[in-house]
């Protein structure tokens, strides 16, 4: 699966990619990242990718050009390329939607600077628009790389263990139970019983009945949909 960045700044997505579980995807050739920058395209005489806001406003916005121009180079090339932007002014980025969209072939990611991107290129070029939080960033690059890790994940052949995906969290719409590692006893903090006495369909019952106590606590809006799914 291909992934392609737009930014203007490559150098803060380059390094993540350069270690763990992603490195070894991309040398794997499960996925594969580029970049293109919207700085290479423009046609001002200055380089300029930003101009101030129609209208007044504080700070500069990306302006069409520059980004019409990548995106256009990019679906040429790459007809089924799927344009994916990140903002905080769309709907929240789910599993469902990493596992939905790992099943494509491209996926680009559009990184917005300053405050933000001209409308009028999200309208004419976005097959998707997703927040990953009611929070703002100072550039869109990491909520690009949030989206592009869990994508990946989900990608066939990314994981070294597929079967784990299936008890990670907002899987039926739960978040994940509780889970230890040795030792069983650290400063008088006991693993819980059950999870040592070997029997598996009691394991997961606990787990299950742990995982709904969890969301409750946690996340009540999940917990109502789990509750559903389990009838």
């Amino acid at each position: 699966m291909r992934f392609s960045f737009v930014t203007l700044f490559p150098n803060i997505i380059k390094g993540y990619f350069s270690e763990s579980i992603l490195k070894r995807a991309i040398e794997d050739e499960k996925i594969s990242i580029d970049f293109s920058n919207p700085r290479d395209f423009t046609t001002d005489k200055h380089n300029r990718v930003d101009a101030p806001m129609i209208g007044g406003g504080a700070g500069m916005l990306m302006m069409p050009q520059p980004l019409m121009d990548t995106l256009d180079k990019i679906k040429k090339d790459s007809p089924q390329a799927h344009i994916v932007f990140v903002s905080p002014v769309a709907k929240p980025f789910t599993q469902n939607d990493a596992k939905r969209l790992a099943k494509k072939e491209h996926i680009v990611l559009v990184s917005g600077r300053y405050e933000g991107i001209d409308e009028r290129v999200i309208e004419a070029q976005a097959d998707e628009l997703f927040s990953i939080g009611d929070f703002i960033l100072t550039g869109g690059e990491l909520a690009s790389m949030v989206v592009c890790d869990a994508i990946s994940r989900n990608v066939d052949g990314v994981l070294g263990n597929s079967d784990s995906l299936s008890v990670e969290s907002f899987e039926s719409s739960l978040l994940e139970a509780p889970s230890f590692t040795k030792p069983k006893n650290y400063e008088n903090n006991k693993v819980v019983s059950e999870f040592l006495k070997g029997n598996h369909s009691k394991i997961t019952d606990l787990k299950r009945g742990l995982a709904l106590c969890k969301t409750k606590y946690f996340r009540p809006d999940l917990y109502k949909k789990g509750i559903t799914y389990e009838k």
